[in-house]
């Protein structure tokens, strides 16, 4: 309840969750029917997969995307780090989520670590521009930023831009209807102050940082990059 309070406080219109595991989007059903504020994803984390999609997980995944208050396929995608599981594992999983998407009709917020080739490639091939959605924490190179944006996709900037010239010089050439933030909320035990973890109410410092790039008001960022998100989730939130 901290949590919601500080983004209320810092004038964020909602907040989306995202699911990593079957279990945890349920979970997630949970916080939407708890608060108003709070709206879901779901989907599996290519990091939390375990084993291939049998007929169950793939059924659950389908009847949670089916709440009213799922607005998006959140997340998937692909990550290449060494620790991830293998590669035909990801590659099978994120097709068969994006198909599930599709069906949904739910845009999707996919990921990608050291994937972005093999991720654009899997876009393409499964015709995700019929749902489009966003590139999450977006880290990538403009070229890379271009074909997401051909194929449908917002580019989403979170807290990196705060700290890494490169993203910023990116960030400066997104046209502005294509740009959604975020902050990707992820528990952070690793550091020492609980006060130090990124939360929704950190969203403003990525807009104040969007609106010095492009060189126009911050409150001008915001209703842009809002208007952008209501586009992406089909105006399907009610903001606070």
């Amino acid at each position: 309840p901290a949590v919601i309070e500080r983004a209320r406080e810092a004038t964020l219109g909602a907040i989306i969750a995202a699911g990593t595991t079957i279990m945890s989007s349920r979970n997630i059903l949970e916080l939407c029917e708890t608060f108003d504020c709070v709206y879901g994803g779901v989907g599996v984390h290519p990091m939390d997969l375990t084993e291939r999609f049998d007929s169950h997980a793939i059924s659950s995944l389908a009847e949670i995307a089916s709440h009213p208050k799922v607005i998006v396929w959140s997340e998937t995608g692909l990550d290449y780090l060494p620790s991830s599981p293998t590669k035909d594992l990801q590659h099978e999983s994120f097709r068969v989520q994006i198909q599930l998407a599709i069906q949904s009709e739910l845009p999707l917020i996919v990921h990608s670590r050291e994937a972005d080739s093999d991720l654009l490639s899997i876009l393409r091939e499964e015709d995700a521009s019929r749902v489009g959605g966003a590139w999450h924490y977006f880290q990538s190179d403009f070229d890379t930023a271009r074909e997401a944006m051909e194929l449908g996709f917002y580019i989403s900037f979170a807290k990196p831009l705060l700290r890494l010239p490169q993203l910023q010089e990116v960030a400066s050439r997104i046209p502005l209807d294509n740009i959604v933030v975020e902050t990707d909320s992820f528990p952070q035990p690793f550091k020492k102050h609980r006060d130090k973890w990124t939360e929704p109410s950190h969203v403003v410092q990525v807009v104040e940082k969007l609106a010095e790039l492009h060189g126009i008001p911050c409150e001008e960022m915001a209703k842009i990059t809002t208007a952008n998100a209501l586009r992406l989730l089909r105006n399907k939130i009610t903001l606070w």
